[in-house]
Formats: structure tokens, C-alpha cells, sequence
């Protein structure tokens, strides 16, 4: 895969650009954590190492950063990846990025293929529910999640109704992993990234 000029930074300014939210910057930051922990496991796995190493998990981080950037312009089921997707290609993004980017959204029917693929979809549902745990808790801190907790509240339909336990579940088994696996694996990912994502908790902020 050739990427050249393809860097994070570049992502991370085309998501800015299109994204106004700050809780939507801040999903992509955490999706690109969760993608990162993967892509780095990964390349530990296959003996990867120094420049090699860097170039393999690249991709990871720039699905992370862009698999949402044009949500907040293109909402709707009709638009939203396919208009962020067409620039992507106009401007010559690498074609994993922009499957694995496609593939997570189920409604595109585009197939899973790849690791990437697998990862990015099984990270977006759980790292936005991995951070509303954090913000209910008094401390408002990742630190003081837990795997356990995240699976109690897995249970209360009520809470984060928005996101969709069967795409966690799916995404776990996606990655040949028990969910509690899986769940410990994020929780790791987006603790080691706290302070970008404002999830240090109180005390931080103090």
C-alpha cells in the first residue's frame, strides 16, 4: 500500500474541517485509538517493526480519524459514507482506507474483508459506548471503567440507547475474540489516549 502523502495529520485536518461536533471529533479520536491498539497488535503479531511497523498501522489511523468525517454535513442513510467516500477517491485516499470505511456502516453492503475492515467495525459501535460509561461515572474518567461495568450496562436498554449492542457483539466475534476480551482491549486503547480525549476525568481537570 502506497500512502506518501496519506499521513494522519492530513486526516486529522480533512475531519476537522467537516466535522463541527466536538463530540463527533472526539468519537473519531476515540474510534482511531481503539483502531491503532489493533492495527499495533497486529503488526506485533506478523513481526513488524521500526519503518515497517509504522506504515502497517498507518491505514488503522486514518479509517479511525475519517470513517465519520462527512456525518455532520451528510447525515442521512442516502449520504452518509458515500459522499465522504467519493472525495476520498477524488483525492486518491488508499483504497483499504476507503473500503474499510465503507464496510462499517452494515447498510452499504459492503463486505468485511480485510482486518482493517473487521477492526474498524467493531471498534466504532463499543469506543462510543466505552465512552459514555466514562461520562456517567462521577469521576467522568476511562480509568474508572471497567469490563464488568461495561457489560452491566450493555443490560440497561435505556442507557446509549443509540448504540447498537449487536454490532458489538458482532464485532467481537468479527475478531475471534469474547466480548469481554475485546471490551478490555478497547478500554486499554482509549485509557492510554485519555488526555486527547478529554476522558482523564475530574481530578485532570482540577
Amino acid at each position: 500500500m502506497i500512502l506518501g502523502m496519506y499521513t494522519r495529520q492530513r486526516a486529522l485536518q480533512l475531519m476537522e474541517e467537516w466535522t463541527t461536533s466536538e463530540s463527533l471529533r472526539k468519537h473519531a479520536l476515540a474510534v482511531e485509538a481503539c483502531t491503532c491498539g489493533y492495527g499495533e497488535r497486529e503488526a506485533d503479531r506478523q513481526g513488524l517493526a521500526g519503518d515497517q511497523r509504522d506504515v502497517f498501522v498507518l491505514p488503522y489511523s486514518l479509517a479511525g480519524l475519517l470513517h465519520d468525517f462527512d456525518y455532520d454535513r451528510h447525515p442521512s442513510l442516502e449520504e452518509h459514507p458515500y459522499v465522504g467516500n467519493r472525495l476520498l477517491t477524488e483525492q486518491g485516499w488508499p483504497e483499504a482506507v476507503r473500503h474499510a470505511i465503507l464496510a462499517h456502516a452494515a447498510y452499504t453492503g459492503t463486505s468485511r474483508e480485510s482486518h482493517l475492515d473487521r477492526v474498524l467495525f467493531a471498534c466504532d459501535e463499543l469506543s462510543g459506548f466505552l465512552t459514555a460509561c466514562a461520562l456517567v461515572k462521577p469521576s467522568r474518567s476511562i480509568h474508572d471503567v471497567d469490563p464488568a461495568g461495561v457489560r452491566k450496562k450493555m443490560k440497561d436498554k435505556a442507557f446509549a440507547r443509540a448504540v447498537s449492542r449487536d454490532d458489538m457483539i458482532e464485532g467481537a466475534a468479527l475478531l475471534d475474540l469474547a466480548l469481554e476480551e475485546h471490551i478490555a482491549n478497547c478500554l486499554r486503547s482509549l485509557q492510554a489516549a485519555a488526555s486527547r480525549l478529554g476522558l482523564e476525568g475530574m481530578a485532570a481537570e482540577a
